[in-house]
């Protein structure tokens, strides 16, 4: 299937930060990113090196898994956007985890995919949080960040 490449305000490519602790995981993602004409800024393993990475590279998007080792990916999108109030994550989540989605949300990450990742569903979740200006989604309206 062909993508249209996405494309962020004045930017020539979208850059993404993949954070998941399968390398299998990660690379496919960061395939699928490649294929919709995104750049890897970088790549992580944990939540303390995506909060470093998030730190060093300011990527357009975050795909954060959210069970890892060393530090969830809840918590790390908790920092992230505490110190980032405009960044732009999205969870990479397993089947039977929407407690964790809800909780991730009200954190601040903007959305979520399901795994495994469908390149189309990947595809039209980024480009609709790319294309959110606000920080509020209409999965957060009304949810109180503290």
């Amino acid at each position: 299937m062909e993508f249209k490449p996405l494309t962020c305000e004045d930017k020539p490519k979208v850059r993404f930060l993949v954070v998941d602790d399968s390398v299998f995981a990660r690379k496919n993602l960061c395939k699928m990113v490649q294929a919709f004409g995104g750049e890897i800024a970088a790549e992580a393993g944990d939540g303390v090196a995506a909060i470093a990475e998030y730190d060093s590279t300011h990527p357009d998007i975050v795909l954060m898994d959210i069970t890892m080792p060393k530090m969830e990916g809840i918590e790390a999108v908790e920092r992230i956007v505490r110190d980032h109030p405009d960044a732009r994550i999205v969870m990479v989540s397993s089947v039977g985890y929407q407690d964790n989605i809800l909780s991730a949300l009200q954190k601040g990450a903007r959305h979520f995919v399901q795994k495994p990742v469908k390149p189309e569903a990947l595809y039209e979740i980024i480009r609709y949080v790319l294309n959110d200006k606000a920080v509020e989604t209409p999965a957060t309206a009304g949810v109180t960040r503290s």
